[in-house]
């Protein structure tokens, strides 16, 4: 194990990277830094996110600003009811003059792909987006087509619009590493929008220089090697096997406010999220408090709650309060 730490030099590097990352998003995105931070270290950890939020909040262009931080291809998917799995994945044309048929690879081929308003696409083209992040290819007239080896989607919902809507299934939003819900800016980052609206500094071309793939995949192999000492690994354990009424201290009621509790993946986006906090944050080594501070994008999306405590309005953001109050911290 001694032999795979992260040198300091390496940590240096993976600063610098980050930097360059973060002083692109300063270009098109005022605030909304939890977002910024959220969606790089999905991109480190190798998963795909989910953002919740009203219209206007910066969703796409922050997903847009993520592919061009790391010089990487950029889809964007607007979901509707009547996009069919072929609208994404690809299909097969007859040629008249050839007499055969020839393959066009549909949007997800890309290296970030932005899902729109996954909610308003129906479940079997919502399942055939979900198949292929699963899988990381397609198939298309019987054969396989492989997706880049980088491959990030971002998924965005609108909560406030249900008709024409199908809700994801909680086994398919599983599937996303992180759920995001997005808050409005405060009134001083609303001035700066405006005011560089204005100016019409969000088009101007981009300053400073840009990762590319490769650079992308160094971050990546720097993130798998951040260490986990295993106090903090058997901590994020207690805490998934407390989510599903378990665990060195059980809470008293727990299952009457959770039918079910969060899946082997939610241990995994909590270890593997952590790590890319870390290395973020200029450390070769996971902390608890790197595991509590995502603990609420990593598990929101995980538990479900019983019809008592939806109707007793028991927040999901407060049972993981609550597990997390109860387990201790090593």
């Amino acid at each position: 194990m001694k032999d795979n730490v992260l040198q300091d030099s390496e940590i240096v590097t993976a600063l610098e990277f980050v930097e360059r990352i973060n002083n692109i998003f300063a270009q098109r995105i005022i605030g909304q830094t939890g977002l910024r931070d959220r969606l790089t270290q999905t991109m480190l950890a190798g998963g795909h996110i989910l953002i919740e939020s009203v219209p206007g909040l910066a969703k796409t262009t922050a997903a847009h600003t993520l592919a061009q931080a790391v010089s990487g291809s950029f889809h964007r998917i607007q979901c509707t009811p009547d996009l069919m799995p072929n609208d994404i994945v690809g299909t097969q044309i007859y040629n008249q003059a050839t007499a055969e048929f020839t393959t066009e690879l549909g949007p997800v081929h890309a290296n970030f792909v932005l899902l729109d308003e996954i909610n308003r696409s129906s479940a079997k083209t919502q399942s055939a987006m979900l198949e292929a992040m699963q899988e990381k290819q397609t198939t298309i007239g019987g054969q396989n087509y492989p997706l880049p080896d980088q491959f990030m989607v971002t998924a965005t919902q609108n909560p406030i619009e249900e008709e024409g809507t199908y809700v994801l299934p909680e086994a398919q939003m599983d599937r996303f590493l992180l759920k995001v819900v997005l808050q409005y800016p405060t009134p001083e980052e609303e001035f700066e929008v405006l005011l560089l609206h204005e100016q019409e500094r969000f088009s101007a071309p981009i300053e400073g220089h840009a990762l590319d793939l490769e650079d992308l995949k160094t971050l990546q192999n720097l993130t798998r090697r951040v260490y986990i000492h295993p106090a903090v690994r058997s901590y994020i354990i207690d805490i998934i096997a407390t989510t599903r009424g378990m665990g060195p201290n059980p809470i008293a009621g727990w299952n009457k406010r959770v039918r079910v509790g969060a899946s082997p993946r939610g241990a995994i986006a909590l270890q593997q999220v952590a790590k890319a906090r870390a290395l973020c944050a200029g450390r070769s080594f996971v902390t608890p408090d790197d595991v509590r501070e995502i603990s609420q994008d990593a598990l929101r999306h995980r538990l479900i709650r019983t019809w008592d405590a939806v109707a007793e309005d028991v927040s999901v953001s407060s049972l993981i309060d609550n597990v997390f109050s109860v387990v201790p911290v090593p």
